[in-house]
């Protein structure tokens, strides 16, 4: 019988068990190095947007703009401030994931991902975390700095759902940057989605304005667009005030954010435009 000779006996495989959290860690690593490594596309630019969107904003209205209804004698920056933070999150969420996904097709290096002993949700989790990360980084940033800047009040009425809020959205997006960073072939598709989902769904959600100013069918259809909820729901947490049902707000966005979760664990397990 042949034996191992001294030299081999301490080479053992690295055992990993049911969940392989060393490798989850060191995707999330490169996910969030990778938009870290280039900050001043992908974190600065976006505050910058933000802040120059209060500064239009600003000197446009000053302090005369006053807002009526369910925002009764509310400035309109201090409105306004907390749906562009929402914005902020929301496209750089889906920026992060999308864009990581695609040019790793492109570079055809997503193979560094696939190879490593990594399960389905391990990836899912590492990619949503990354996205998670920048969005939660940038929405920071801009409320400090609209804060600070004096271009807006940003007080912290109900910590609760500016967390619960700022977390399912830059999920759901982040999921849905990995749906369409998977399905795109080039660019252009995943531009498309930004200019022909993402957008349109944000600015009609009342994000510059009281949905209630809408007529009807308008306004019902406004409240069946998730992204009213994440602004909503985010914009209670500073200004104290709801124009929809927070209930069905946490529901509605805790839901698609479950199911985003699982569609990309199974587009992930089915290997589509992944394994060839």
């Amino acid at each position: 019988m042949q034996t191992i000779p001294p030299a081999d006996q301490s080479r053992t495989l690295r055992q990993y068990g049911a969940f392989n959290g060393l490798g989850l860690w060191t995707l999330y690593q490169r996910e969030v190095g990778r938009f870290l490594k280039v900050w001043m596309q992908t974190v600065f630019a976006p505050i910058v947007t933000t802040l120059l969107f209060m500064t239009v904003f600003k000197l446009a209205f000053g302090d005369r703009g006053q807002l009526t209804g369910s925002f009764e004698g509310l400035r309109y920056n201090d409105f306004l401030a907390p749906g562009l933070i929402m914005m902020a999150i929301l496209q750089n969420a889906f920026a992060n994931t999308s864009s990581s996904l695609v040019q790793a097709k492109f570079n055809a290096t997503h193979v560094d991902f696939l190879m490593p002993p990594l399960s389905p949700l391990e990836l899912t989790l590492a990619f949503l975390g990354g996205a998670v990360t920048r969005a939660l980084l940038i929405a920071l940033v801009c409320g400090v700095a609209i804060q600070l800047s004096g271009l807006a009040n940003l007080p912290i009425r109900h910590l609760w759902p500016i967390v619960w809020f700022s977390l399912t959205s830059s999920v759901i997006l982040g999921a849905l940057g990995i749906l369409g960073g998977i399905w795109a072939d080039k660019f252009d598709h995943l531009a498309a989605v930004t200019n022909f989902v993402i957008v349109p769904l944000t600015f009609l959600s009342g994000t510059f304005y009281d949905v209630k100013v809408m007529v009807e069918p308008f306004e019902a259809i406004a409240h069946l667009n998730p992204i009213f909820y994440m602004i909503d729901g985010y914009r209670y947490g500073h200004i104290g005030v709801a124009n929809g049902s927070l209930g069905i707000g946490v529901a509605y966005t805790g839901l698609l954010a479950l199911a985003s979760v699982i569609a990309v664990w199974a587009m992930f397990r089915n290997g589509y435009k992944l394994k060839t």
